[in-house]
């Protein structure tokens, strides 16, 4: 051993694990895919696991675990494409089936990430929501925009709370180049629309969402316009198609999505807002994995539906059903 002791080798892989889920929010805020920070966070503990008798013990446990998983970060994101919402990447389209030919290769879109992975549910109410807005896909889209550099002082200072110094220290850098880093990161990200905040689910609120479940289920066109904005979007990863406006989403629905039709959902957490996994009639019987839809409210209305279609991986990730074979039991959906 070089550097520090047996035992305290031991101490420091007992330390690993409890690190996971904070290094998989940074590892997703740096990536924007579910998956992929699942990945990088395995290799960070394999790298630490492998290296902790190396382990110096001149910083923290957790400042070393961050250091190795913002260079798996950077070799994992060197692809020239830039992972985004399909909003980002052209304009709306009609609710016509020939767009379903445009679809997006695999490291092309934001996909999901289940709150829970990422976020302590159970600490302060009012750090909970506010570190919700923080993995929101409109905000993890505009942080894909930036260098990989830039990107890590961001989240490290400004969502991590992290200092200029430790970031400097972290990044092998200085402090000056750091803050210099996080003026253009902030300034770019200033240019960036804004997603309403999400804070926690008000009574309202969880009654507009159980009246959504309704009439999806009962797929009531008309009930359901009733509870979408009038410019309310729609995104299908994926898909490069999204659609916008109320008569587009109805028209998309009745038509080439026809076949969402006596489908079931069941409630999640997912980017900081209230999700549903999404069941269609399979024709074997049951209901087989759909979507996963993330739903975003604005002003007691339903503003955006981001139904990620990408269902083996996501429902795996988010402890998801494999497939539903009972009917509802008729009580209304909740959130924790």
């Amino acid at each position: 051993m070089s550097g520090v002791t047996s035992s305290a080798v031991d101490v420091v892989i007992e330390d690993l694990e409890a690190h996971r889920r904070e290094l998989t929010g940074y590892c997703y805020r740096m990536l924007g895919a579910g998956g992929e920070a699942e990945e990088a966070v395995q290799e960070t503990l394999l790298r630490a696991w492998q290296a902790a008798d190396r382990f110096q013990g001149r910083s923290s446990v957790r400042t070393w675990l961050y250091r190795i998983a913002t260079n798996v970060c950077i070799d994992m994101g060197r692809s020239s494409q830039r992972r985004a919402r399909p909003v980002d990447l052209g304009p709306a389209r009609t609710p016509d089936p020939v767009h379903l030919a445009d679809v997006l290769p695999d490291d092309a879109w934001i996909t999901p990430v289940a709150d829970g992975s990422v976020l302590d549910l159970e600490g302060d109410p009012a750090e909970v929501a506010a570190a919700r807005d923080t993995i929101r896909l409109a905000f993890i889209s505009a942080l894909q925009r930036l260098p990989a550099r830039q990107r890590a002082a961001l989240v490290l200072c400004d969502v991590l709370r992290w200092s200029a110094a430790e970031v400097a220290e972290l990044l092998d850098t200085t402090t000056a180049s750091v803050n210099s880093a996080l003026q253009r990161a902030r300034a770019a990200l200033a240019e960036a629309p804004a997603a309403a905040p999400t804070p926690v689910l008000t009574a309202d609120e969880q009654a507009l969402l159980a009246r959504y479940v309704d009439a999806f289920e009962r797929y009531d066109m008309e009930a359901l316009a009733a509870l979408l904005h009038h410019d309310v979007i729609q995104t299908m990863p994926p898909y490069a198609m999204w659609l916008q406006g109320i008569d587009d989403l109805v028209a998309w629905y009745v038509g080439p999505g026809a076949g969402c039709a006596d489908s079931r959902l069941l409630a999640g957490w997912a980017n900081g807002c209230p999700a549903f996994a999404q069941y269609k009639p399979d024709p074997a019987g049951g209901r087989s994995p759909w979507a996963l839809q993330v739903v975003e409210l604005r002003d007691g209305r339903i503003e955006a539906i981001h139904a990620f279609l990408d269902t083996e991986e996501s429902f795996a990730r988010f402890g998801f059903p494999a497939r539903l074979d009972a009917p509802r039991d008729g009580q209304p959906p909740r959130w924790p």
